[in-house]
């Protein structure tokens, strides 16, 4: 908890508390679609109060709001020690909805679209986001991780992550070309994140609110109890609990409200004693 940036990639420092991108359009899937500008907002308030990493798709938006459109207008020209991450993979159906996967010849196209999306001449960061909405494993992931190494080759991408990947799959990224990131549901995979973790790479929990700590699930009633100890919100003591799981884990809480951005950032000062951590793992 007392080491609060990382280097992704081993040559961009970056604060841990991040923010995520995909509920600045709408705060669920089927909820109404937010006002752009509030998104725009949104964002310029995290980059003030020090976010410098920002995790965002394509394919996050509805209703003609984007992420990656209101991450360009809120925040261009871009600081020096902006980073993006993106992932590429996954395809929208009719309904916008995700349940598609790109193939290899279909990926350059799409980090093109990021590209230019962004406003950017080089991804910070992108992922092989892989498999739809089940769980990690169960399918060859090296032509198609080829493919962005490629793009990392000729200078369009920086680093390379991986993302709803199994140990198997990892190591077939890892052995045509560097990993920096793995993003995974926040579950409770500790033999991977060790591995990360061994190896350097980022651990980038998404949905850092409704997963787990130390491989088991979060229990409300001992959160709520940490959190009324500490003055805290559960919010707050799940992110903290999250950046307590590894120096190399990574948070990207995502919100649409300046208020919950506010409160999410602030968990990067809550202080978790060896009784709160043990209390929360129990």
């Amino acid at each position: 908890m007392t080491i609060k940036t990382f280097s992704l990639g081993g040559d961009l420092e970056i604060n841990r508390l991040g923010f995520g991108a995909m509920r600045l359009a709408a705060g669920t899937r089927t909820g109404p679609v937010r006002d752009a500008q509030t998104g725009i907002a949104v964002l310029r308030r995290a980059v003030e109060l020090g976010v410098n990493h920002i995790d965002t798709a394509a394919f996050y938006g509805r209703g003609g709001v984007w992420a990656n459109e209101l991450i360009r207008k809120a925040l261009t020209p871009y600081r020096d020690d902006l980073v993006i991450a993106t992932k590429v993979g996954p395809l929208p159906g009719p309904d916008g909805v995700p349940s598609g996967q790109a193939t290899a010849d279909q990926l350059r196209g799409l980090a093109e679209t990021d590209l230019r999306a962004l406003g950017l001449e080089r991804l910070d960061l992108v992922y092989l986001r892989v498999g739809g909405v089940t769980g990690a494993g169960g399918e060859a992931i090296a032509e198609r991780f080829a493919v962005l190494a490629g793009l990392r080759a000729e200078g369009l991408i920086r680093h390379l992550g991986v993302s709803n990947v199994d140990a198997v799959q990892l190591a077939e990224a890892r052995a045509i070309a560097p990993v920096a990131a793995v993003q995974n549901r926040h579950s409770d995979d500790l033999k991977l994140l060790a591995e990360t973790e061994d190896a350097g790479i980022a651990y980038v929990p998404y949905f850092p609110l409704g997963g787990g700590i130390g491989g088991s699930p979060i229990d409300a009633e001992r959160v709520g109890a940490v959190a009324a100890r500490l003055g805290a919100t559960a919010a707050q003591v799940m992110i903290a609990s999250l950046l307590a799981m590894s120096s190399t884990a990574l948070a990207i809480p995502g919100t649409g409200l300046i208020h919950h951005l506010e409160e999410n950032v602030a968990a990067g000062d809550l202080r978790l004693s060896e009784e709160d951590l043990s209390e929360l793992r129990r």
